[in-house]
């Protein structure tokens, strides 16, 4: 398979970004994302050129740091999946495609396809942690959780960090990474003793970041590679209007 790639560069965030146009021949179908990459990128060294920065780590779908977006799309054309599990069957022969770093005000570019998300970081700093000593494990029924609660807290803690849902927001939301933070503690018994700290603590950073409102389009949910659910969004408002309540 043959692609014109259409790549931003960047030297570094106050340098002026652009877009450069590659082609990478002999793709075989079965070559994931960041592979076909890695194949530019060796081109490029042999040549004498600079090759593209792109970040990644585990290429299993679990760091979340393989963070691009490809066609106008986070993490390419895929359903439920980072782009180190996008292959390049999902593009057509021939086909040109235009890879960008994720586009929002709180992940400045640090080089070309690299973006600097420690605001999430800061956010988790901020609330998104148990404090208290919970010792070790329990017994399985010392502490009974219903298996609704459970899994709905699990179906939360999926959430890998990407950024997805901020880059893909119209307003630059941070809410869907928030809610699903606070969601996956407040159904627990050990996260629930700070459960009103915590949602006004995150919120409160998520504020001073620079990330935007929720308006509820659903776009967050659509393009998270974990498909975390936006009715964790309902439970985190929940929680800091509760919290706002106690004061």
């Amino acid at each position: 398979m043959k692609f014109t790639l259409k790549i931003w560069r960047q030297k570094d965030a106050k340098a002026k970004g652009r877009f450069e146009t590659y082609t990478v021949d002999n793709i075989s179908p079965d070559t994931s994302f960041l592979e076909m990459l890695d194949i530019l990128n060796n081109d490029l060294v042999h040549k004498g050129e600079e090759p593209v920065a792109f970040d990644h780590d585990c290429r299993e779908g679990i760091c979340g740091m393989c963070s691009l977006h490809i066609d106008g799309r986070a993490h390419g054309p895929g359903k439920a999946a980072t782009t180190c599990q996008i292959y390049m069957r999902k593009f057509k022969d021939g086909a040109t495609i235009t890879i960008e770093p994720w586009r929002s005000a709180a992940f400045p570019v640090i080089k070309d396809l690299v973006v600097n998300r420690s605001a999430y970081d800061q956010i988790l700093q901020a609330g998104g942690f148990v404090s208290v000593r919970t010792n070790s494990v329990p017994d399985a029924n010392a502490i009974p959780i219903s298996k609704a609660d459970a899994d709905e807290s699990m179906d939360a803690a999926a959430c890998i960090g990407c950024g997805a849902c901020a880059a893909t927001c119209k307003n630059g939301s941070a809410m869907l990474f928030v809610a699903a933070r606070v969601s996956s503690l407040a159904k627990l018994p050990q996260g629930r003793v700070e459960g009103a700290r915590r949602a006004k603590a995150m919120v409160a950073k998520m504020d001073e970041l620079g990330f935007g409102n929720c308006t509820n389009t659903g776009a967050c949910q659509a393009e998270c590679p974990k498909a975390v659910s936006i009715a964790h969004i309902a439970r985190l408002n929940r929680e800091f209007l509760s919290a706002k309540f106690e004061e």
